[in-house]
């Protein structure tokens, strides 16, 4: 409440003080020249270029980056037997239930031994529990080992590409793979030139294709 009675009394105390300088200025008097405001400082805008890549490019069988093509190559060997399991296994059990369905749709009065037939039941319960559980374990692995072989190669090219841009002037590089573009020129479209420039750096080796032993 107190604010609100003090802001009209500063109002009629500053015109009180306007109106007695007034008075106090003998007549005729020249007004006081204003004084003149400070120029605005001058900032100088960032001289920008920017490029466009395709990150998608980089796993292009024949013309995107060899190292990628060849740690997917290698992750997929040392996962080849665990996937050829799997599928001896599915097999197995799509086997089992042609099986069992043929047994339970036998024609009336064919005999059935009905303790073989729950034995297969048995079986393709077993089998199918046994089929998720590897496929779950596999699919961790794979997660896992993959992380261990791309995640130090993305930083690689990662590196690779920054000093591609600051070699080049390019303060800004966009990712068409991950910023839908409208449109965006041909011209600075740089994701040929670095593929290019990065293969010829760094050469797929023998060591970077060989298998680890299990």
């Amino acid at each position: 409440m107190l604010r609100n009675y003090l802001f009209p009394l500063l109002i009629v105390a500053a015109l009180a003080i306007s109106v007695s300088a007034q008075q106090q200025r003998p007549a005729g008097a020249a007004q006081p020249a204003p004084t003149p405001s400070a120029p605005a400082p001058t900032v100088a805008l960032p001289v920008s270029k920017m490029a466009v890549i395709n990150s998608d490019a980089f796993l292009d069988q024949k013309a995107g980056i060899a190292k990628f093509n060849s740690a997917i190559t290698k992750l997929n060997g040392e996962f080849q037997k665990t996937k050829d399991d799997l599928t001896a296994m599915q097999t197995r059990a799509t086997s089992l239930e042609s099986e069992i369905t043929k047994l339970q749709q036998a024609p009336e009065g064919t005999p059935i031994d009905q303790k073989s037939l729950q034995a297969k039941i048995d079986q393709l319960e077993q089998l199918k529990k046994d089929i998720q559980r590897k496929s779950e374990d596999a699919q961790n692995s794979y997660n896992r080992r993959r992380g261990e072989i791309f995640n130090p190669l993305q930083d690689e090219i990662g590196k690779a590409l920054e000093a591609f841009a600051k070699a080049r002037g390019i303060n800004v590089i966009i990712d068409a793979a991950q910023v839908p573009l409208l449109f965006a020129d041909e011209k600075i479209d740089i994701t040929r030139a670095f593929i290019t420039e990065f293969n010829s750096k760094n050469p797929v080796t023998a060591a970077s294709t060989t298998t680890p032993p299990e």
